[in-house]
């Protein structure tokens, strides 16, 4: 997963690709730890998925540029729009069923 680190960069990964998932995490939040793995084995099943990682700790402006009011938070892009947000209680079996979904849409 690329680290973001900044409210630009972020911008322009989202832009570069057609399909991309942005986590904002915090390294003091033991869930967003915990998660990233599970995160990380989903984007080996869906190669045309970038991932990228956000650190709000260190971005903090990217809180109020993304909405972001819990974390993890999870945001799937699709052409520039997100499409998916999913954010502090994640289930990652409903997470992979909505991104199987939209995967599928764009294979076709």
């Amino acid at each position: 997963m690329e680290i973001l680190n900044s409210v630009e960069h972020i911008n322009s990964f989202i832009k570069e690709n057609k399909i991309c998932i942005v986590y904002f995490s915090s390294n003091r939040c033991g869930v967003c730890i915990n998660l990233l793995p599970k995160i990380d084995e989903i984007l080996k099943s869906y190669p045309m998925i970038k991932g990228g990682k956000i650190d709000i700790d260190k971005v903090q402006e990217a809180i109020g540029s993304f909405s972001v009011h819990t974390l993890p938070c999870i945001l799937l892009f699709i052409d520039g729009k997100e499409i998916i947000r999913e954010a502090r209680f994640i289930s990652i079996i409903e997470l992979k069923e909505k991104i199987k979904r939209y995967y599928e849409l764009l294979e076709e």
